[in-house]
């Protein structure tokens, strides 16, 4: 099973603003910086994007440390309906062990050793603790879709992946292990989170079918600001359709 990780630096790269011009083809984003430049970066978020992809939004890239790549920008921000919002997915897993390692997420205090990338079945969960009473499985999942002052949904388009890992976290309670489905809000201002339910109805049924199943699912939202994300406090996720 994964190696003993230690606590990432979850402070963002020196940014670059610009404004949003379009993002296309998922992983592609054109945007016009502060000079009048208009460059193209990579968008590090698979999803449909549903409220972070407004024309002229402000945004802010990073550099890439690689200068062989082909694209020299990455889109880690946008202010988003007057927030600030990550939009750069693959951060989450280290902002979420961040926080389990500095014991912001009192729920899962007190494991001896955090694992990543762990195998289980036909697929990889993003952590394991080790508890003296066994193991805990914790899945991770970025919150980034507007839902109105206060409020996120997630998903933001469908995600068979994230039904199938609500399954598995299913079969480990069902087995008598410990699982956990941690959402990190990355939209600042979050103060609750709820299921999509327009948007992918199998993931809201998979979710509700968990937490009765007793797994356990937590959502805590973060700071943002343009030097770092940081997860806080702990949100309600309100599961009734």
């Amino acid at each position: 099973m994964g190696g003993v990780v230690q606590c990432r630096n979850v402070k963002l790269p020196k940014l670059i603003e610009g404004r949003l011009l379009r993002r296309y083809k998922r992983f592609l984003a054109d945007v016009e910086l502060r000079d009048g430049s208009v460059v193209t970066a990579h968008c590090p978020n698979p999803g449909s994007m549903k409220s972070m992809k407004e024309a002229g939004s402000e945004v802010w890239l990073s550099p890439a440390n690689n200068p062989k790549r082909k694209l020299a920008y990455s889109w880690e921000l946008i202010r988003s309906e007057g927030s600030l919002t990550l939009v750069h997915t693959g951060r989450a897993n280290a902002i979420a062990q961040e926080a389990l390692e500095s014991g912001v997420v009192r729920e899962l205090l007190g494991f001896t050793a955090l694992r990543a990338e762990v195998p289980y079945g036909k697929s990889r969960l993003d952590f394991c603790l080790d508890f003296r009473a066994g193991p805990c499985f914790v899945e991770v999942k970025n919150v980034t879709m507007f839902d109105g002052p206060g409020r996120a949904a997630f998903p933001d388009s469908v995600t068979a992946r994230g039904t199938k890992h609500l399954r598995e976290l299913m079969t480990m309670v069902n087995a008598g292990q410990r699982a956990v489905l941690l959402f990190c809000c990355s939209r600042a201002g979050t103060k609750g989170i709820r299921p999509a339910d327009e948007i992918d109805p199998a993931y809201g049924e998979a979710l509700r079918e968990a937490v009765a199943a007793g797994v356990e699912v937590l959502a805590y939202a973060c700071d943002v600001s343009l030097d770092e994300v940081v997860m806080r406090t702990r949100v309600p996720v309100m599961l009734a359709p």
